[in-house]
């Protein structure tokens, strides 16, 4: 199938519209937050189905809209997200839903008592809370399918993967069914997704958003709660809102991040130049011709904003990552069949498999590997003091068949699972911020992306770079699918 037509309208329908767009006609009174939320229902009801980005909706969501309405009208806003509708990834608790974890254990389940933290923050930022989006099962995996609900569907030409885990959460606020969604990533699970759907796509450093409430965290500290918008600005709204430190999560317990000068002009909030390490491509790994040339193009323009962009290789070695990643999912699939006897029987018979696998790894073998990601951690805070920023691409490869686990050629190059995620895992193992940004689509108008990543703990001036990026990309950077359906 063609990829679809997009269109740049400079006036947007209601579902075109960011974030922020929303909240200033919220506040002004020119739309009210269940005409937004109809609005919404209505796309939904028609492209869903299509897309499959959705699984659940919340069965409040017209009352929390109602009440955030009313809040509105008299001028009691919680803040300004308030009636803003918002999706949640289905390995993330929302209070009186089901997390199903794209498992037949789990969705057969009770529904959460609590809503996770990040979750929690956004509701009492008067957010509403519109459902729930499909994942892989045990979102261990890099596209969209699972034995429950089956396969998500990319907006932008629904034959091919929006990418995983965050598969729905992308579908959904590419496809104009949402303005932004909640994700997480472990590997590389928001950042791939957005790039393959035109996104921004922010993993945080480890704890800054804290958690609790949640599944069990069966990728360590690898996997972070983070954000799916359509700006930076939009990206920099929700930040303020879920960030933050909370004493049920020790990671989250960190000094204070540096609030930056505040200034009109995005370009110049950031008051001197980065230093921006370009890694273009790693080592002799298949990279798409197209991504690299689009990813090049981004490279000069943030040499335009007076940036120092210096092409390099990366100054550490991810050989232990590399080698370690297959481990944590062969253990952590284990370990979560422990916990959930019964998830084993119902689960696909590749992760009883892998749990197999994962249980015959010595705990010595393991506890090795764990101290070999404390080096590894120590070693890139040490290499950042000869720059700021790494950036990369964000996926080796563009979108694929969706019903296809993974791309087997790269250009030209035949390629294992990982192959198209090479660049994102070891941004999860030492635990940095990392934001995907648009740069040019390829020759048959398809999304790429590529990722920034900052010193940890510095997620404000990524965020801050990403929108000086935003700023002096040309108009109407922003394309969502007017009719993501097939042909």
């Amino acid at each position: 199938m063609a990829t679809q037509q997009h269109v740049l309208m400079s006036d947007k329908a209601i579902w075109q519209l960011s974030v922020s767009e929303l909240s200033e006609r919220l506040t002004s009174g020119s739309l009210t937050a269940t005409a937004l939320l109809d609005s919404l229902l209505s796309r939904i009801d028609e492209f869903n189905p299509a897309l499959n980005a959705f699984v659940a909706m919340n069965p409040q969501v017209r009352i929390e809209a109602e009440e955030s309405e009313q809040r509105l009208l008299q001028g009691r806003g919680r803040s300004p997200l308030e009636g803003i509708p918002v999706a949640i990834k289905d390995n993330i608790n929302v209070r009186g839903m089901v997390t199903s974890w794209g498992s037949h254990a789990f969705a057969g389940g009770p529904a959460a008592m609590f809503d996770e933290l990040p979750v929690a923050r956004l509701r009492a930022a008067g957010m509403v809370i519109l459902g729930k989006t499909n994942v892989p099962e045990f979102t261990l995996d890099g596209y969209t399918d699972n034995p429950v609900y089956g396969v998500t569907r990319n907006p932008w030409n629904t034959d091919l993967t929006p990418g995983g885990s965050s598969g729905g959460a992308v579908a959904a606020v590419a496809a104009g069914l949402a303005p932004c969604a909640v994700g997480t990533d472990g590997g590389g699970s928001i950042r791939r997704p957005a790039s393959h759907t035109g996104l921004i796509g922010l993993k945080p450093s480890i704890g800054r958003i804290a958690r609790h409430h949640g599944l069990p965290h069966i990728m360590l500290d690898f996997e972070v709660a983070g954000l799916i918008t359509r700006t930076v600005n939009d990206a920099q709204l929700l930040y303020s809102v879920v960030a933050g430190p909370d004493a049920r999560d020790r990671n989250s317990l960190l000094a204070e991040e540096p609030e930056l000068e505040p200034e009109l002009d995005p370009v110049q909030k950031l008051q001197t130049a980065l230093r921006i390490l370009y890694v273009r491509r790693f080592g002799d790994h298949p990279l798409d011709s197209e991504i690299a040339a689009s990813v090049d193009q981004a490279a000069a323009r943030l040499r335009s904003l007076g940036h120092e962009v210096t092409e390099g290789q990366l100054p550490f070695s991810l050989d232990f990552v590399d080698a370690f990643w297959p481990m944590l999912g062969r253990v952590a699939v284990g370990a979560l069949f422990e916990q959930y006897p019964e998830a084993e029987q119902l689960a696909s018979s590749k992760w009883q498999t892998m749990a197999q696998s994962g249980r015959q790894i010595s705990a010595p073998r393991y506890l090795a590997a764990i101290d070999g990601i404390d080096q590894f951690r120590r070693i890139v805070t040490e290499a950042y003091q000869d720059f700021d920023i790494i950036m990369t691409p964000s996926a080796a490869a563009l979108p694929w068949p969706a019903e296809q686990p993974y791309p087997e050629v790269i250009d030209g190059q035949a390629v294992g699972p990982r192959g198209h995620a090479i660049y994102t895992g070891w941004v999860n193992a030492c635990g940095h911020p990392g934001l995907n940004l648009p740069s040019a689509c390829s020759a048959s108008g398809l999304p790429i992306g590529f990722q920034l990543i900052g010193r940890f703990g510095n997620d404000r001036q990524l965020l801050r770079l990403g929108e000086a990026y935003e700023s002096v990309l040309p108009d109407g950077w922003t394309r969502v699918p007017v009719d993501p359906r097939p042909a």
